[in-house]
């Protein structure tokens, strides 16, 4: 059987439209591969209008309701129950689809993925975890902001979580964990930090310690630990980080006459810098814990950052990672 992704197809800021050119540039790469576009029908073939031939692997599943992104996400999915985003996620509760991605309001659609697919059994938490750049490539971080307030026994699933995605949809047979802290010996940290350090020791994961920010962004470890207030708090410094640096490049290299002179020369590097550490190029944010794959992909995203999001579905689907963590909780929670 083909791997079914069910898109919110209504969700983001230039929705359908971008959502609807990222569908079909994945369906034109992997056809194979049945994307449903889960939204107003009328909406989503005005949408597809002077985009050429459709492809048999897109379908349409007509829904009358959208949640906004200026919604209360816990009331908005319990009263728009025929939104694209709501039914997205019971595609994937009853085994219509192997997957869900929307663009949409993150909270929504994590209290979908939550309430309506529901998290995996013993998961107490699920967390969100996302790639960021580094210097060798990009890690996984989690939790990416889900949860602020979290426990030890959040923390420790958390890692597991993170170990399994590492392993079975990244491909590293022993991903490198990290707990992110404020320094890297084992005395440092709260102490939250301090017994998560210690039980992370004593189990089978690949543990490397305590990862401090910038050890984060020189790729010490593959996967990166902590609560989600850290772990925004990180990612959002390092988004703004990068954009300052390259407004200041930009206003540098425009004051300088030799550097314009030179911009042929330039302005490649940049872009592939800028591509390296740019948000589309990550494929969105993946819940994990919960029974089924959810991507969440940013508000703001084009056509790329949203083929990027399917992709990023789609492997998740293709990895059975959700089973393996399904198997692998109850010895892991037995011997931490």
């Amino acid at each position: 059987m083909p791997i079914k992704i069910a898109v919110d197809a209504m969700g983001g800021d230039f929705a359908p439209r971008e959502v609807v050119k990222g569908a079909l540039l994945v369906a034109h790469e992997s056809p194979d591969v049945h994307i449903v576009l889960v939204g107003d029908e009328e909406a989503v073939l005005a949408a597809l209008e002077g985009q050429g031939e459709t492809p048999a692997s897109i379908s349409i599943h007509h829904t009358s309701q959208v949640i906004e992104m200026t919604e209360h996400p816990a009331q908005a999915m319990r009263r728009k129950r025929d939104s694209s985003l709501v039914v997205s996620g019971l595609m994937v509760r009853d085994g219509v689809a192997d997957a869900t991605f929307s663009a949409g309001s993150t909270g929504a659609a994590m209290a979908i993925a939550t309430l309506d697919i529901g998290r995996i059994s013993g998961i107490e938490r699920p967390a969100l975890a996302t790639m960021i750049p580094t210097a060798q490539g990009k890690a996984l971080l989690l939790d990416a902001g889900a949860n602020v307030d979290c426990s030890s026994k959040n923390l420790m699933q958390f890692a597991l979580l993170g170990a399994i995605y590492a392993e079975r949809v990244l491909g590293l047979p022993s991903p490198k964990l990290g707990l992110l802290n404020i320094g890297s010996e084992e005395t440092k940290g709260n102490e939250l930090t301090k017994e998560v350090y210690h039980l992370l020791k004593k189990t089978s994961l690949n543990f490397y310690g305590n990862v401090e920010g910038k050890d984060v962004f020189e790729h010490a470890v593959d996967v990166v630990v902590c609560d989600g207030f850290a772990g925004n708090v990180l990612i959002k410094s390092g988004e703004g980080m990068a954009e300052m640096v390259f407004d200041l490049l930009q206003r540098e290299v425009g004051s300088d006459p030799r550097m314009i002179e030179n911009m042929d020369v330039f302005t490649p590097i940049f872009r592939r810098v800028v591509q390296w550490v740019h948000y589309s190029e990550f494929g969105g944010a993946q819940l994990l814990g919960v029974n089924g794959v959810s991507v969440i992909g940013h508000g703001r995203s084009d056509a790329k950052a949203i083929s990027g999001g399917i992709r990023a579905a789609i492997a998740g689907a293709a990895s059975g990672y959700v089973d393996a963590i399904r198997k692998a909780l109850p010895a892991f929670e037995g011997k931490a």
